[in-house]
């Protein structure tokens, strides 16, 4: 899969992460679905290291749950990020 494949997933996962983590995500739905394609790129790049083969295209299972991971990793940092500026 390609970069707008993983572009296209990361705008769905971003809003089902929306919903997986309200409290961390606080940007709207613009930065849930920035978060989205970043984790789920980052998610891609985990699972081609871990697997070393490719994901599979759209509909591979392995393509989603690996989105999905990366992007629950990228909405905690972001939010952990977040929290330790505003309680400067």
């Amino acid at each position: 899969m390609g970069l707008v494949g993983w572009i296209i997933l990361g705008l769905i996962v971003g809003a089902l992460v929306k919903n997986i983590m309200p409290g961390r995500v606080n940007g709207g739905w613009f930065t849930s679905l920035a978060l989205g394609v970043v984790g789920a790129i980052v998610g891609g790049w985990i699972g081609s290291l871990v697997f070393h083969t490719g994901l599979g295209g759209l509909l591979n299972l392995r393509a989603w749950a690996l989105s999905i991971v990366g992007a629950v990793i990228v909405a905690g940092v972001y939010g952990a990020i977040r929290q330790r500026r505003l309680d400067r």
